[in-house]
Parts: structure tokens; C-alpha cells; sequence
């Protein structure tokens, strides 16, 4: 018989965060809720399918001019243990913003600004995703200047990048954001 995992802390407080790609036009943004409680590891993960990426790529935060992410063995990469920290005690006041990136190599830079610290609610599924708009833009599209490469080949049928986007331009709607998809995604975390 496996052993039992241990139950989540309980928040004593409601972080309403808004996460914002930076360097995209018109912007790519959510807003979710979770629990003071929760780690950097697990907020990373809560980012992940808030926004839609599929977390195989290499991330971190900066707080407060601290890196935290996931320690490398090799000592390459020098940060604070994010699975050691929790959102309370990084920002234990509110009214921060802080830094997400996602895929070192692309630079998806997301701002993450603590917007409200709001009283927890019995019963309250943490996290959710309240709101957002527009699609997250592919893994792998070479970050923002791809992004724009891509929307650009969208609606000109000689951009020279058409032919390397050829399976986006047909199947991507940077338009749809689905607030279920993302919620059921989230829904793994309660």
C-alpha cells in the first residue's frame, strides 16, 4: 500500500494574481486564485495550465531581486529552492509584482502582479482561473519575435515565414481563450 500523501496546508489567505506575457500586442493575460499556502513549485504548475504551456521548459521567478526555481545539480543555474517557498512568505503583503519566465531560451517573460489578498471561503476550489484573455501562443514558436512572425504570416498569405508556420496559421485561434479547459486543467490540483 503506497503512502498517504500529505494534505495541503490550508490558506489562511486568497491571492488574486493577474499573470501578463510581456512584450505581446494586444496582451495575453489570466487571472487566478490560489492559496497563500502554495509553493513556487506549484504556482509554477498552476501558471502552466492557467495559461495553457505545456511545462517542458526550463523556469523561473524573480521576487523581490531573488531567483527561485529548480535547483540544478550541476550548479549551472543558481536559484532559491521553489519548492521551499510559499507565496506567503515571498509576498507576504500584497501588493507585489514579480517575474515568470517560462523557456529560458524562447524568453516568455510573464509579469504576475498580486492584485488583491482576499479572505479565504469554506468550501472554495483553489486554485481556479476567474478570467483571461487570448490564447497562449505555441510552445516552440521562438518566443515573442516568433509570435509576431507567426500572427504576421497569419494574415499574409506571401509572408516569408508562412511555410514554417504552415500547421499553425491553419489550427491556432489567437483569439479563443477557454476558461473551462483552463479550469479543468487547474481541477488536478484539488
Amino acid at each position: 500500500m503506497a503512502p498517504k500523501k500529505p494534505a495541503p496546508t490550508p490558506p489562511n489567505a486568497v491571492y488574486q494574481l493577474k499573470i501578463a506575457l510581456r512584450g505581446i500586442r494586444p496582451p495575453i493575460w489570466r487571472r487566478v486564485l490560489v492559496g497563500d499556502t502554495i509553493t513556487l513549485h506549484q504556482l509554477h504548475r498552476v501558471f502552466q495550465a492557467a495559461m495553457g504551456w505545456e511545462d517542458t521548459r526550463l523556469h523561473r521567478f524573480t521576487i523581490n531581486s531573488e531567483l527561485y526555481g529548480e535547483p540544478s545539480t550541476e550548479g549551472f543555474y543558481r536559484v532559491k529552492d521553489e519548492r521551499k517557498s510559499t507565496l506567503g512568505e515571498v509576498a507576504p503583503d500584497g501588493k507585489t509584482k514579480f517575474r515568470y519566465e517560462y523557456d529560458l531560451s524562447d524568453e516568455w517573460d510573464h509579469e504576475v502582479e498580486v492584485e488583491a489578498l482576499l479572505p479565504v471561503t469554506p468550501g472554495q476550489a483553489l486554485p481556479v482561473c476567474v478570467t483571461g484573455k487570448r490564447a497562449c501562443p505555441p510552445e516552440g514558436v521562438g518566443g515573442p519575435w516568433g509570435y509576431a512572425a507567426l500572427l504576421e504570416a497569419m494574415k499574409n498569405p506571401r509572408h516569408p515565414e508562412r511555410v514554417r508556420f504552415a500547421r499553425l496559421v491553419e489550427s491556432y485561434k489567437p483569439e479563443a481563450f477557454d476558461l473551462a479547459a483552463a479550469n479543468k486543467r487547474l481541477a488536478t490540483f484539488h
